[in-house]
This record gives C-alpha cells, sequence and structure tokens, in this order.
C-alpha cells in the first residue's frame, strides 16, 4: 500500500476481527517497524499500537527487536544517505480479557 492512512485503515480491520474470535485470555502479537518516506522518520508503530487499543485489546509488553550485522543493509545504506538508519522494531503482545 502506498498511503499510510490505507494501511492503518485496513489493520483497524484485521484488529477487529481478530478481537472477534480471539478466546478471552489468550494472546495475539504483531512485529510492525517504522518507515521513512522522503528521507523522513514516519512512525507506523503508534498508530498501529492505538487501533489495537481502540478494537479492545489489552497491551501486555512491547518487546524492542534491535537489528544489527545487518550485511545487506549496511552495504546497502553506508555512506548513501544523511539519515540513520531505523535500528529497531515493535513487537507487541496483546491479551483479550472479554468475550
Amino acid at each position: 500500500m502506498h498511503s499510510i492512512d490505507e494501511f492503518a485503515e485496513e489493520m483497524r480491520k484485521v484488529m477487529e476481527e481478530s478481537y472477534q474470535v480471539l478466546k478471552p485470555g489468550r494472546h495475539c502479537a504483531i512485529l510492525i517497524g517504522d518507515t521513512r518516506r522522503h528521507k523522513h522518520f514516519v512512525p507506523i508503530t503508534p498508530r498501529v499500537l492505538q487501533s489495537f487499543l481502540d478494537a479492545g485489546f489489552i497491551l501486555r509488553e512491547d518487546i524492542i527487536k534491535l537489528q544489527w550485522k545487518m550485511k545487506s543493509t549496511r552495504e546497502r545504506w553506508r555512506g548513501k544517505y544523511d539519515f540513520l538508519l531505523i535500528a529497531h522494531k515493535h513487537l507487541y503482545v496483546f491479551s483479550c480479557l472479554t468475550v
């Protein structure tokens, strides 16, 4: 998808459906990272997190996955751009307490 808003809307639909089928006391998780558009940082993760919370999920954990020693990323980006790499992703773990 080319639009962050379109992505967020589609993710909201997935979350609402997931909330309907997830049994109480069970967990679901999503691994998601942010992106850049025209060299500018675009935070996607807070929007996805808020959408899950709005759907009724409860955040159990926010695990930060650091990305390091990635040869392809290092070779592709070294010295080519004037900004830092996004070096982490979020692993959000949610629970569903209601039916």
